[in-house]
């Protein structure tokens, strides 16, 4: 049946199992960071720690980012905080439900000690119990219904000192079928030919970011469109 685009879809995929292992996980894991590398991700999210430079111009900034996966954004904003000269105004960690997907993160990290990640669910009553400046959520929040994505950002709301960084994907035919093929053509993980066309029906229209955001109280969103197919969301406190 032809896909409707004029809403999310709800059907899960397969990384949302937090029992995933094994070699088709990691396969996926490798898939995913090369994605993200050639499809330009990386930059939505470095250019919103770049705003955050600018609101904070001293001390440090504490990075907490969400469902890190393999680490592999926290090796990105690692890399462009040290290219950048700005690499001690840093504090990155990242957090997922995963197990085997945080010993990954783990391993493939294990020349970054100052980088800690730890498994939590972002639902637990004592996630951020210490608190973060900035969370970044890249490719995490179209895993979450609308209710989630809303208890989550509000309780971000609460906790962080800052602000959000949202990274995710456009709703858009267009994404859906490049995707698809793409995936069909040159992956050889079965999860990533499934989630990563199911992703783009799970994500978003700008008005509808907005909406949850506002929804959780974040008064002040800003919103951009970047290629492929990505949204950079900042919730400003």
């Amino acid at each position: 049946m032809k896909p409707d685009f004029r809403t999310r879809s709800y059907e899960k995929e397969w990384m949302d199992d937090f029992e995933a292992s094994g070699p088709v996980l990691e396969q996926t894991l490798r898939e995913l960071r090369t994605i993200n590398r050639l499809l330009g991700g990386n930059t939505v999210t470095t250019s919103g720690l770049r705003y955050w430079l600018r609101r904070r111009p001293s001390g440090k900034i504490r990075v907490l980012d969400l469902g890190c996966g393999g680490g592999d954004m926290l090796r990105v904003m690692w890399n462009w905080a040290r290219a950048q000269k700005v690499l001690d105004r840093f504090e990155f960690s990242g957090v997922d439900a995963n197990a085997a997907t945080v010993a990954a993160a783990q391993k493939n990290l294990v020349d970054l000690p100052e980088v800690r990640v730890f498994q939590k669910n972002v639902f637990a009553p004592d996630f951020l119990a210490e608190g973060t400046d900035v969370a970044t959520c890249t490719l995490f929040t179209h895993h979450l219904n609308d209710a989630e994505f809303v208890t989550l950002l509000r309780v971000l709301r609460e906790k962080v000192q800052l602000g959000v960084i949202i990274n995710d994907l456009h709703r858009h035919p267009l994404a859906f079928y490049s995707i698809r093929l793409l995936t069909r053509l040159f992956s050889k993980s079965p999860m990533v030919q499934n989630d990563a066309p199911l992703s783009v029906r799970r994500a978003f229209r700008a008005a509808e970011l907005r909406a949850l955001c506002q929804e959780a109280g974040f008064e002040k969103v800003e919103i951009r469109w970047f290629w492929a197919f990505r949204w950079q969301v900042l919730c400003i406190k």
